[in-house]
Order: C-alpha cells, then sequence, then structure tokens
C-alpha cells in the first residue's frame, strides 16, 4: 500500500491483494521503518456514515464506511474519497505504471486501463 502525504491530503494506493484483504477482512494495514520507530498506517471498515482519518502516535488509521467497500474488489470503481473539515482524504486501487520502473515490482497491481 502507498500513502502520499502532501500538506492536507492523504492518498492510499492500494494493490489487488490489499483490497481484496480490506474488502473480505476489514482491514489492511502497511509500516515503514524508520530506523528504530515505524509508521504504521491503515484502512479499516466502519459503521460510520463517512470516511475519516486519525493519528495517534505512530499510526494513521483511515476508516472506511462497510458499504463503499461493498464488491470493491471485483467492481470496476477506481475508489473514493472525502472531504473533512481537515483533510482531503483519497483511496484508490493503484495502477500498472506505462513504463516499467527499476526496482519496483508491480505484479499485484491492476493493469492500467491505458495501457
Amino acid at each position: 500500500m502507498k500513502i502520499r502525504i502532501k500538506d492536507n491530503t492523504v492518498r492510499y494506493r492500494l494493490a489487488q491483494d490489499e483490497v481484496t484483504n480490506l474488502v473480505k477482512n476489514g482491514a489492511t494495514w502497511s509500516k515503514c521503518q524508520f530506523g528504530k520507530g515505524e509508521l504504521i498506517y491503515g484502512i479499516v471498515a466502519t459503521d460510520n456514515d463517512a470516511i475519516s482519518c486519525s493519528f495517534d502516535g505512530n499510526k494513521i488509521t483511515t476508516k472506511v464506511p462497510k458499504p463503499l467497500l461493498v464488491n470493491w474488489d471485483t467492481d470496476e470503481r477506481v475508489g473514493f474519497d472525502e472531504k473533512t473539515d481537515d483533510l482531503y482524504l483519497l483511496i484508490e486501487k493503484d495502477w500498472q505504471c506505462l513504463k516499467p520502473r527499476a526496482n519496483e515490482d508491480e505484479s499485484d497491481l491492476y493493469v492500467n486501463p491505458q495501457a
């Protein structure tokens, strides 16, 4: 799972196995090691009505309403977004690049529709 943070925008891009895990199990998590510390970030299904995000210690948790996740692993929707008072949140399926890049495994990414 990729996360991009710019100012007050948080964008997630999920590989196929991560989308499947989120839909079937209600959560998907990743982490990035920074020396002895780590940043943990993930998306979890919720009964809430809107997408929301919280930051606690070293963990970013984004909550997505369960109805948005129904069949997301098998349908054509690319993703969904939410504008809160503080943040713009965007969650998308991750596509393969049009030009291969060194040191990047794209085998579990979605086929780019422009390919």
